[in-house]
């Protein structure tokens, strides 16, 4: 972790980052990355007069490409490098799909991956996802992975949202408690009335 002061600080240990990033060419892309590119922000401030303090974090994450083995062509430690990749990429999916399921059981220990971006897809987290896909013809198989992951992606509520949800939830049970106790006032009436009208 390295401390920073000002905002080129932090551009001068993403340029560090960038440079030291892997990359390599293959029969599908001749600037491929072949790694995963994750920069971390922590961010604490601090009230004087209260003496309390309020930290967050921030990642900005740029994942390296899911590619088919068999179209890219890779051999040697390209293919390690795609191998170690996909891995990776598909214990996201895992986590994603745990998330969107709501399951108890989120495998965020299955990758290196999924652990450092646990605090991102749990808790009170705001996320927000981009994907890239290729136009051209023959990444077809490629994209439509990619769009189907996005569309995954989508399903799963976290922090903000889903507390949001369970807010409304709630605010729609008390509004119809509100109600059923009008009702059974007027009710009590009703059956007032009635006894009156019988003893009369």
């Amino acid at each position: 972790m390295y401390p920073v002061k000002s905002t080129s600080d932090v551009m001068k240990l993403m340029d560090i980052g960038l440079k030291n990033r892997a990359k390599g060419s293959t029969a599908m892309n001749e600037r491929s990355s072949r790694s995963h590119s994750v920069v971390s922000i922590h961010v604490r401030g601090l009230d004087n007069k209260a003496g309390t303090s309020l930290q967050g974090n921030l990642h900005l994450v740029d994942l390296a490409g899911s590619e088919r083995v068999d179209r890219s062509e890779v051999i040697g430690d390209r293919l390690k490098e795609a191998q170690h990749i996909n891995k990776s990429l598909s214990a996201l999916g895992d986590v994603i799909f745990a998330l969107a399921q709501k399951s108890a059981h989120v495998p965020y220990r299955n990758s290196k991956l999924t652990q450092l971006l646990q605090t991102s897809l749990g808790g009170q987290a705001k996320t927000l996802m981009l994907v890239q896909i290729n136009s051209e013809l023959k990444s077809f198989s490629e994209s439509v992975s990619t769009l189907k992951f996005a569309e995954r992606v989508s399903g799963v509520e976290l922090g903000a949202a889903r507390s949001t949800k369970a807010g409304t939830d709630v605010k729609d049970l008390m509004e119809q408690i509100a109600t059923l106790k009008d009702e059974i006032v007027i009710k009590d009436g009703e059956i007032e009335q009635l006894q009156l009208l019988k003893r009369s």
